[in-house]
């Protein structure tokens, strides 16, 4: 079914929830189970919390055009009481959803009967106090607000602000900042639409605000840019503070270089300092304060570099590929074709490919490392050729426990989590 296919993954703040979004408008919450003494790997173990339709399919009168129910993207906010609040957006919406837990209920009512039938009062004759009884535990989920009407474009990205009363939420030409508590507007802080549309050059791909200081963010473009913003230097922040972008070396341009270029997702790291991008065939860290290149560049499949006229041809090359940080800022994690992941140790530069399967899955399992040989290379006997791989399985959307090394993983409609017990960083 192709409704179920993930399209979402995110771990909450602490990493005890994880929710994902699919393709048919729903959220699923996982709760991280406690360790116990009789079970101690049960740790790292996710069981479905809370399972909602967060988005139905609309449409669009005015301009004739179907609204998707796909969740593109599911924040957290940051926990401040027994409640846990989360934003999802579609292509045009955004909602926060409020998911709280409710273990007791009221009996004994003076005007209603235990089925909640107000009684007649002619049959009051005496005044009880309600008690509150045990029940089975219930997760609610409740929609608290419904951002619309803010975009024309497809929401690409949701981020929640470090003052934790503020998000942004960007579309392909704009990016919008909103206030958690006011629904019916928002404010416009980028506007890359050119007044004659046949001028349009570069979209906007992904944006982040910066984890620490409010005033800042991200936003990536089609055209392999990275422009920070500094919402206290003007109230539209058409003109960035600064501009990541790496010439591109005359050599190596084809026809499908600007499209390769085109960044699918961008990430700041935990600390602040350094920005992880990913564009289709690498994934690069910028330090925030070297604009000229990247710092790091690494290779996440290079040998499809001579397949790129097919990627092309079966539209696999505008794939939109996501990337993570681990806890410490030191290895980071992104997708690939084969339902292969890949991990890149910033300090030791070692790098290791790994698969999501079902025979991977079964508890306690070891991931074997996995290599891809291009065409007509030496192989070793579990090498997989560059020409088997298999382009319907793709790994897009990973994220990383805030603090442990635990990963979730989405393989089309399987999602898959994996965890470190010698907690190594990579092997």
């Amino acid at each position: 079914m192709k409704s179920d296919i993930i399209s979402t993954v995110e771990f909450n703040h602490n990493g005890e929830l994880l929710a994902t979004g699919d393709k048919g408008g729903r959220v699923v919450i996982f709760q991280r189970e406690p360790e116990t003494k009789t079970e101690p790997f049960s740790q790292g173990e996710y069981n479905v919390y809370s399972t909602f339709q967060s988005h139905e399919p609309e449409f669009d009168y005015l301009k004739s055009l179907e609204i998707e129910e796909k969740i593109n993207k599911i924040r957290w906010l940051p926990q401040q009481n027994a409640a846990h609040f989360l934003l999802s957006t579609n292509d045009k919406t955004i909602k926060l959803w409020k998911v709280s837990e409710r273990d007791k209920r009221p009996e004994g009512y003076n005007l209603k009967d235990e089925e909640g039938r107000i009684k007649d009062i002619s049959t009051v004759t005496s005044l009880q106090v309600p008690v509150l009884k045990p029940m089975d535990l219930m997760v609610e989920v409740s929609p608290r607000r419904v951002f619309a009407n803010a975009h024309t474009y497809h929401v690409n990205s949701i981020s929640v602000n470090s003052d934790y009363e503020t998000y942004m939420s960007a579309d392909d030409l704009r990016i919008n900042l909103w206030h958690l508590d006011i629904t019916d507007r928002s404010f416009n802080i980028v506007d890359i639409k050119p007044a004659n549309m046949e001028d349009l050059t570069e979209v906007i791909t992904a944006a982040e605000f910066h984890p620490h200081h409010c005033n800042l963010f991200v936003y990536s473009s089609s055209k392999g840019t990275l422009r920070l913003c500094d919402m206290r230097e003007a109230a539209l922040c058409d003109k960035h503070s600064k501009l990541f972008e790496e010439p591109e070396d005359p050599s190596a341009h084809s026809f499908f270089s600007e499209i390769i270029s085109s960044v699918s997702d961008v990430k700041f790291s935990h600390s602040g300092r350094y920005l992880l991008t990913r564009d289709y065939l690498t994934a690069k860290v910028w330090d925030l304060n070297m604009e000229r290149k990247p710092l790091e560049t690494y290779q996440v499949h290079d040998y499809l570099r001579s397949k790129l006229c097919s990627l092309y041809e079966n539209d696999c090359i505008f794939d939109k590929f996501e990337c993570a940080w681990n806890g410490s800022d030191s290895v980071i994690m992104t997708g690939a074709y084969n339902n292969f992941f890949r991990m890149f140790d910033r300090n030791t530069k070692r790098d290791v490919t790994l698969e999501a399967s079902r025979e991977s899955s079964k508890p306690r399992a070891v991931l074997k490392p996995r290599r891809v040989c291009s065409a007509g290379g030496k192989r070793r006997k579990d090498d997989i050729s560059v020409d088997s791989l298999d382009f319907t399985k793709k790994i897009l959307h990973t994220a990383w426990h805030p603090t442990e090394n635990i990963i979730a993983i989405a393989a089309t409609n399987n999602l898959y989590i994996f965890q470190d017990k010698l907690n190594s960083e990579m092997h």
